[in-house]
């Protein structure tokens, strides 16, 4: 094992880590990385942020927004979670992963220290991330929130911009269990006189975000009323965006939630462009139009083959499929739908959904990781909503199966869960 794989197995298998654990990970509390921040010189200081939290739609916002800030000439730090394939996807400048000796040095470093703390995985890989962007001289750091807000281990920055994309029931035992509460936990990242974008939010929850805002005396703005977007039109490649600020710009994300998305974005750059960004019409479009190639997104609606139709998505709770079930049924030919899921996720509800697509035939698999949702145990629960389908104990597996299965003219969709996407990837690019 060389000094990089002894390190991330040190990350993964000496630190408290969410994705393989759940709850019991878990370190609410801003203590710990506000120690690891001074230790390490309290790099965040150091930097221009922007602050992203929501239920759905963080990692598409965020990468856009980096996407665009790169297109204008701004050098970008992007930290986002969790990764699919490389642990280095998390940390990136101007779409660059962190160096595999960057992450060995940094490791050794806080090793070094001695510390009496001991942190999370993410708190320990949140200030690796703070201090890679402070030592990369970038001129602004897009800043995704890893689980809540308030107490999030991000939340120590004080950001140009704070954004909140929208709320939905996840991590219920965590956040809460009523919108409103979660509501609470993600305006948590308000910051007093840092203007906040909001994108989705009505009645009670809307309430919560401007009693927020008003209580830090935080300027916000909701991209619902803005109404940023004049008109939206579908292709094939994505969607066609008339705005208002930026003039026509095409969005190559395709999936049917990606037109909420863009308002939030387009509003937040507005705002950027008002505070002294110089962020021209060019470089929306070009940040828009090549946002997978410029910051390594992936996983969003994304077309693998064409015929037949291979698409994966890493949406992964009732606020996700409500789009992704949507668009799984306005396809005309069979789906084939590759599901897996970790156990703390509200499985019933997606089921339900899912239980209203024509044409389509289940195939119940499991990511390996210790919080999955067991295939078996999976089917046994479509069945209460009238679903059956095949059993595969493997993602690669159930791909298989699937796309045998899969004639001219189908789909194929793989989901459910992160994890099942960065299963099926490094399998595919094989191929």
């Amino acid at each position: 094992m060389n000094k990089y794989e002894s390190t991330i197995d040190f990350l993964f298998n000496e630190l408290p880590v969410f994705q393989h654990n759940g709850a019991s990970a878990y370190k609410p509390g801003l203590e710990r990385v506000f120690a690891i921040a001074e230790a390490f010189g309290n790099p965040q200081k150091r930097l221009h942020t922007i602050h992203v939290a929501g239920t759905n739609g963080k990692g598409s916002t965020c990468h856009t927004v980096a996407a665009v800030l790169q297109s204008a000439g701004y050098r970008t730090g992007l930290f986002t979670s969790p990764h699919l394939v490389d642990f280095r996807e998390r940390i990136r400048v101007n779409g660059h992963m962190i160096p595999r000796d960057r992450v060995v040095e940094f490791v050794e470093r806080y090793r070094n220290m001695g510390l009496s703390i001991e942190p999370s995985f993410f708190e320990l890989t949140t200030m690796m991330a703070f201090d890679w962007f402070a030592e990369s001289n970038v001129d602004v750091a897009v800043i995704e929130v890893g689980l809540g807000g308030r107490l999030d281990s991000t939340n120590i920055i004080t950001p140009d911009l704070s954004i909140i994309t929208n709320i939905s029931l996840d991590h219920t035992a965590l956040l809460g269990d009523t919108p409103e509460a979660i509501a609470e936990e993600k305006a948590g990242i308000m910051k007093p006189g840092v203007p906040v974008v909001i994108g989705e939010a009505e009645g009670s929850v809307r309430d919560v975000f401007e009693c927020r805002a008003a209580m830090v005396s935080a300027p916000v703005v909701l991209a619902m009323d803005d109404k940023p977007l004049c008109k939206v039109e579908r292709d094939e490649s994505g969607f066609i965006y008339h705005t208002r600020d930026f003039g026509v710009i095409r969005g190559e994300l395709c999936g049917d939630c990606q037109p909420l998305n863009a308002a939030t974005v387009l509003t937040s750059l507005k705002l950027l462009r008002d505070m002294g960004y110089t962020i021209s019409d060019q470089a929306v479009a070009a940040g828009f139009s090549k946002v997978c190639a410029l910051t390594g997104l992936a996983g969003r609606w994304m077309r693998i083959v064409d015929n037949p139709l291979v698409v994966c998505d890493t949406g992964h709770n009732p606020g996700g499929w409500q789009y992704i079930s949507g668009q799984l049924e306005a396809f005309s030919g069979m789906k084939h739908i590759v599901v897996g899921f970790v156990g703390d996720k509200d499985v019933d509800t997606i089921l339900e959904m899912i239980a209203g697509i024509k044409c389509a035939k289940l195939y119940y698999t499991q990511p390996s990781l210790p919080r999955a949702l067991s295939a078996e145990d999976l089917a046994s629960k479509a069945l209460a909503f009238g679903l059956e389908g095949c059993v595969c104990h493997t993602v690669e597996n159930a791909y298989k199966k699937a796309l045998a299965e899969a004639g001219e003219g189908d789909m194929v969709f793989i989901g459910g869960s992160n994890f099942v996407v960065a299963e099926l990837l490094p399998f595919i690019s094989m191929r």
